[in-house]
């Protein structure tokens, strides 16, 4: 009883931080947008960022604001796009965070390893209990079961072993998706906003040639303001891209490191077990 009550509040408490995570998805697209198009019309897009208080003029020499409204329609794009990728990426580094536990990940492992060392099972859920986060949810789950199958006299040891094991990789395959969620729409604007932004450059690159091609005098103004929206789409498609990568392999090599330290506590209980099977274990009935 003690076991299903404590797997079903980790597991309640996953499937809460998993639709914590759609719910902050679902949120936070619209309104990044809607704070995109109002930044470009209402700051960017500023009279007094403006020769004579007109945004049609050219920007006030050194504005960067107004030479950023000059990169078009596609500017509120991109900024939704770069918006999107910092809140995610906030969103992300706080359940990462909270998924390690309240300590370091290494020193957990130890005192669980050593908890297992000295036969004291209640002391290793003890720690997993102080420790909170997701490696401690799969690290109880397994011991758990350990205590479990150290009093079952029905099974083989090579059963309970492999009971063990197929415990801890069902907790690790409930914890592991809500560590990963939201990090598709990282990649996604990774390998978009590029995109994007050359789309703003081709857009500007035409207003550019078109300007040169008008009858008599080149239209010096339209040539200007194609080339600014060219090389501002391209600048800040490239911006976001790159700080969405960077947040991309940064959280997926923390989220590595979880894993394995899961699988180095998983193989710990499992060696233990294998290893301790058949001696008499006062923590387990304590």
């Amino acid at each position: 009883m003690e076991k299903k009550i404590a797997v079903s509040k980790d597991a309640t408490t996953t499937t809460n931080e998993g639709k914590s995570s759609g719910l902050f998805a679902t949120l936070a697209i619209p309104i990044a947008i809607i704070a995109s198009i109002a930044i470009y019309m209402f700051i960017l897009g500023n009279p007094a960022n403006f020769e004579g208080g007109d945004p049609n003029n050219h920007p006030l020499p050194g504005n960067v604001l107004g030479i950023v409204y000059k990169g078009g329609f596609i500017v509120p794009i991109l900024i939704a796009l770069l918006v999107m990728v910092l809140a995610f990426a906030i969103e992300r580094y706080l359940t990462i965070s909270k998924a390690k536990g309240s300590k370091g990940i290494e020193g957990f492992v130890r005192t669980v390893r050593m908890k297992l060392n000295q036969h004291d099972i209640n002391g290793a859920i003890a720690a997993c209990d102080a420790q909170k986060g997701s490696v401690a949810n799969v690290v109880k789950a397994g011991l758990y079961k350990y205590k479990e199958m150290a009093v079952d006299t029905n099974l083989p040891k090579d059963q309970k072993v492999l009971a063990i094991q197929k415990e801890i990789e069902e907790t690790t395959a409930l914890e592991l998706p809500m560590l990963e969620k939201n990090l598709v729409i990282i990649s996604t604007i990774a390998s978009i906003a590029t995109l994007v932004g050359l789309i703003g450059t081709v857009l500007g690159m035409i207003k550019a040639f078109s300007a040169l091609s008008a009858g008599g005098a080149p239209d010096a103004v339209g040539l200007a303001n194609g080339i600014s929206e060219a090389l501002i789409n391209t600048a800040l498609g490239i911006t976001g891209s790159a700080i969405a990568i960077i947040a991309y392999n940064f959280f997926t090599s923390k989220i590595d490191e979880l894993t394995y330290s899961i699988d180095e506590a998983g193989f710990s209980i499992i060696q233990t077990f294998a290893s301790q099977e058949g001696n008499t274990v006062k923590a387990y009935n304590a």
